[in-house]
């Protein structure tokens, strides 16, 4: 193995190597694998505070265009080594994901129909809440309506109310809204006892009634406690006709302002059920006589 030159030692600004120098040619009588003293001059010691990411790293092509040097360094610099650019790429700046930090953050959509009457019954005691005077007076009715719901007495709680929207109405008026509330709760109720039929009627006429009292949102959440109702209605002629009163009512509602408008693939899901009950109702239809 021959010398290698002084002037072909790589500059500093490349991976650190080692001068090689020539070994002594072993005497020619001492025949190969026999043990010898070591002889010669050894290369320097090795640089001990230099991590093995450093001395190991092999410098990447130059890519045109990408990080050039600054003028007056030297031509090394323009070719960094891979953990050297990785550190070198600043952080997205939010201008550049396109980010609007003023915007508001998404409203969650207002629990409707069954769910917020459930919210209601499981939420504060009407005793509590109260504060109008029809609500004082169904107060304490519509508490002991909730607790026989909340443990599981659901025939109890369905004579109650039936009980309660009976006197209110006599003495409030049918469309008082307290007496609304507490029948939007009869619907709900007729809805766990497994009488869909009941719990869709009362929940569709509460929604003419509130959509002429102009109460757009309302009258939506009936709406939904209406089609949950209808889902659960197996028989497909009657799912039919129950489906075309309820859809006219929704389109109605989405020609209008309020939050119809924003849901319209909930009255989508409505029109494809439909299709589906017509199928239903033409495979369980006998066939004409020949």
């Amino acid at each position: 193995m021959r010398a290698v030159p002084e002037s072909q030692v790589p500059s500093a600004e490349a991976a650190p190597t080692f001068v090689l120098r020539a070994l002594p040619e072993p005497a020619g009588d001492t025949p190969l694998g026999t043990a010898v003293a070591p002889t010669g001059v050894f290369g320097p010691p090795p640089v001990m505070d230099a991590s093995p990411a450093d001395v190991n790293a092999r410098p990447e092509p130059a890519v045109p265009g990408d990080h050039a040097p600054a003028p007056g360094a030297p031509a090394s610099a323009a070719t960094p080594y891979r953990h050297q650019r990785r550190r070198q790429r600043p952080a997205p700046d939010a201008a550049d994901l396109d980010l609007d930090e003023s915007d508001p953050r998404p409203t969650p959509t207002p629990a409707r129909g069954f769910d917020a009457v459930a919210e209601a019954v499981l939420g504060e005691d009407p005793r509590t809440a109260a504060g109008e005077a029809g609500a004082v007076l169904l107060a304490e009715p519509l508490a002991r309506v909730n607790e026989a719901v909340k443990e599981g007495r659901i025939e109890e709680a369905a004579a109650l109310a039936e009980r309660t929207v009976a006197d209110a109405s006599g003495t409030l008026g049918p469309e008082h809204p307290e007496v609304l509330r507490a029948r939007e709760l009869t619907a709900y109720i007729a809805y766990l006892a497994g009488d869909p039929l009941r719990s869709f009627d009362i929940s569709l006429g509460l929604a003419r009634i509130r959509r002429r009292a102009g109460d757009a949102a309302a009258a939506y959440g009936d709406v939904q406690s209406a089609a949950a109702a209808w889902r659960a209605v197996r028989d497909p002629e009657r799912g039919l006709r129950l489906g075309r009163d309820l859809i006219d009512l929704w389109t109605e509602l989405t020609a209008e302002e309020g939050p119809a408008v924003d849901d319209i693939e909930q009255l989508e899901s409505a029109r494809a059920r439909m299709g589906r009950l017509a199928e239903r109702a033409r495979d369980a239809s006998p066939p004409p006589p020949s």
